[in-house]
């Protein structure tokens, strides 16, 4: 049985890994996968000195190291037709460029969730009655003046009607960590089959459970619990689990 493992400010071994390309300042496109490979197996050795239980992930990506390592130090082969045998680091560098860019974008997405959240909309208000002669309320009678007053009281219990509505709704909008919930116990449910990003929603989804639920599959995919499919730019996503 393995258990998802957390280091410091590691979430799983693609994390690691970038930490330690970017302390060695080295190029994604360009690793010394002999100095690298050293390293990250002397970060497992202390986890298991410290009596933490490794996950099979991060051994997965120690024995592609190894493999990659080793595959380095033969010639590089080249064919007849004069083409060289493609460098054994090209597919870690596209996995380790695509975690990088989707961690990007779910930070971002993230920020853009704490901002929103902070902000609160103005609701629109009929201006017209403010928009006479400067000096129209001062020629009002008292029946005009207590009219305009009782317009002011109702505009002002619709504003605070409104504001308890969105701060009610709030608390009931389901949170990052509920909808990771979810989408796990749909692909357990579902066991091997390929779920549609539709089918991760709630049954009345708005624009906030679709960021939601997007973010979601970003963060389930790094830490290695589904994986997300997608034929290309704007088409479904699919999930399924690992």
């Amino acid at each position: 049985m393995s258990y998802k493992v957390r280091l410091e400010t590691f979430e799983g071994p693609f994390d690691l890994l970038v930490y330690l390309i970017e302390r060695a300042e080295m190029s994604i496109y360009d690793i010394e996968i002999r100095e690298i490979t050293g390293q990250y197996l002397a970060h497992i050795r202390r986890m298991e000195e410290n009596d933490v239980v490794v996950g099979s992930e991060f051994m997965v990506l120690a024995a592609t190291l190894i493999d990659i390592k080793s595959r380095m130090l033969l010639p590089r082969v080249v064919s007849e037709d004069g083409v060289t045998e493609e460098d054994p680091r090209t597919d870690l560098t596209r996995k380790l460029v695509e975690y990088v860019r989707f961690k990007k974008a779910a930070a971002a997405l993230e920020e853009l969730r704490e901002a929103a959240r902070l902000k609160q909309a103005k609701p629109q208000e009929d201006l017209l009655p403010f928009m006479g002669e400067p000096d129209v309320f001062l020629r009002m009678d008292m029946e005009q003046f207590t009219a305009a007053f009782k317009a002011f009281i109702h505009r002002r219990k619709k504003q605070d009607e409104l504001l308890r509505m969105r701060a009610h709704i709030e608390r009931e909008r389901v949170s990052l960590e509920a909808k990771i919930g979810v989408i796990g116990k749909l692909l357990r449910a579902a066991k091997d089959k390929i779920l549609r990003f539709g089918e991760l929603l709630a049954e009345k989804a708005d624009r906030y459970d679709r960021v939601v639920t997007f973010i979601a599959i970003l963060d389930m995919a790094r830490a290695g619990d589904l994986v997300a499919e997608q034929d290309g730019a704007f088409s479904e996503i699919r999930v399924r689990r690992t």
